[in-house]
């Protein structure tokens, strides 16, 4: 006789994330060891994005917390992470940071927070991997305030027929495999002006890394 068993039910909010065995891990363990190297590269870019931050701040995708040294210290962070593997170090990187973290386990398309019930939201290499950036883009304008702010730091296509845009295209399926779904080939500047945001201020900038898929990035705000 065969005994069959269903796969555990997804948790709210998370319904299309898979766990996966080795990349959960491996992203994981990843981002916690480049975090200096991409901190490094990134952080003029963060520190204008990120300046100025208030008490209480949503971010997408918080990872292991790479971005909680933009927070004030003391400060609550409603951290959206739908990879389990990462809650261990996000939870201790809080701890150093002297950040409260309020951890929930669900993707950035379905955050499952009020209406207009925020005044900031964050990211950082998040609008690559998630399955409907338009979709992402719409829950943060339902559960931002009038006047709240959207602030991004995200990489992004290059422009069609330069050789970063070509090798973008060559590595797309192995990139996206190894980092879980992350496109290297996104217009997520297009995707931010046509969300509906009252304002949208965007810094196009590259960073030089032997990641060439990762090098052409955007920063900036958008204004609910």
């Amino acid at each position: 006789m065969t005994r069959t068993t269903s796969a555990p039910p997804a948790q709210p909010g998370t319904a299309g994330f898979e766990q996966h065995a080795l990349r959960g891990p491996f992203n994981a363990a990843f981002f916690r060891v480049m975090d200096p190297y991409i901190e490094r590269k990134l952080r003029p870019h963060k520190l204008h994005a990120f300046a100025g931050l208030p008490a209480e701040v949503v971010e997408l995708g918080s990872g292991v917390g790479a971005n909680l040294r933009h927070l004030p210290r003391g400060a609550t962070l409603i951290a959206m992470e739908p990879n389990g593997h990462m809650h261990a170090r996000l939870r201790a990187a809080a701890d150093r940071a002297g950040v409260r973290l309020d951890l929930r386990e669900r993707l950035a398309e379905h955050t499952g927070l009020a209406d207009q019930s925020v005044d900031t939201v964050i990211s950082s290499l998040v609008l690559c991997t998630v399955q409907d950036p338009d979709a992402v883009l719409a829950e943060v304008r339902r559960i931002l305030r009038p006047g709240g702010t959207y602030r991004f730091v995200e990489h992004v296509a290059a422009p069609d027929g330069t050789p970063t845009r070509r090798v973008q295209r060559l590595l797309r399926r192995p990139w996206a495999w190894t980092f879980e779904g992350c496109s290297c080939e996104r217009d997520l500047e297009g995707a931010l002006r046509t969300a509906g945001f009252a304002r949208v201020d965007v810094e196009r900038y590259r960073i030089r890394t032997p990641f060439l898929p990762f090098n052409t990035q955007i920063a900036g705000v958008a204004i609910r």
